[in-house]
């Protein structure tokens, strides 16, 4: 076992993370100077009670979109990539589409930039498995293409549903096509970072993808603000 992931083994009770580990995934997403940075940061986010959510619902669109043939993408799928997570979670993770991993393993955000996503969440208290991950699209694109409109609009229906079922307090959404998806705007992912959105009544953030961040670092420190916005939602959220 490697050293981060004894680090995510000790702390997968749910507890506060120490400072050090606090560090450690903040140092994971390349920032640098912490000093200044509030020790509350990395507090875990209480997640209020809420109703049972209807299990024969989750089911029944589960079974839905794994036998979904409403657009070409079926023809070359491995398996569709439903979501993953809590499903009474307090915040939504929304993606573009699945990826060759993702594709394979059944679910969203693996692999390198699935490691990135975990260490953001962490980084503000969350872990992986109190969230609720999803992507605009259910299944991979040929050669991660961008998502085509008609595949978007195909697949709607079925995230639409995930969010009724949710109820979540607030949307993160990461990376421009999931912005603009969301947000029905074709803006730039820089131009709708850094503010607060709402989608259908449900706040949302936008922030740039942790593939992207991958390939460039230097825009970390940006994300990183965009988690503190995402944090201050949470908590002021009933």
């Amino acid at each position: 076992m490697s050293s981060s992931q004894q680090h995510i083994a000790e702390n997968s009770d749910g507890c506060e993370l120490p400072e050090t580990l606090r560090r450690y995934y903040l140092e994971t997403m390349g920032i640098q100077v912490w000093d200044d940075v509030d020790a509350s940061v990395a507090t875990q986010v209480e997640v209020a009670a809420k109703p049972p959510v209807e299990l024969e619902a989750w089911k029944t669109l589960q079974q839905t979109v794994t036998a979904c043939t409403l657009c070409e993408l079926h023809q070359s799928r491995t398996q569709t990539v439903f979501g993953v997570g809590d499903h009474q979670a307090d915040l939504l993770v929304i993606g573009e589409a699945p990826g060759r991993d993702e594709d394979v393993q059944g679910e969203p955000f693996v692999g390198r930039a699935g490691q990135l996503l975990n260490a953001m969440l962490l980084a503000i208290g969350l872990q992986r498995e109190t969230v609720y991950i999803a992507n605009i699209l259910k299944c991979r694109p040929p050669n991660n293409r961008d998502p085509e409109a008609s595949e978007i609009d195909s697949c709607n229906h079925y995230l639409r549903q995930q969010i009724e079922l949710i109820q979540p307090k607030a949307i993160f959404a990461v990376g421009r096509i999931a912005a603009q998806a969301l947000l029905h705007s074709t803006a730039t992912i820089g131009s709708m970072r850094g503010k607060q959105h709402s989608y259908e009544g449900v706040p949302l953030i936008a922030s740039y993808h942790p593939a992207y961040l991958l390939r460039k670092p230097s825009e970390k420190r940006k994300a990183w603000q965009d988690l503190l916005l995402v944090k201050n939602l949470l908590e002021q959220c009933p």
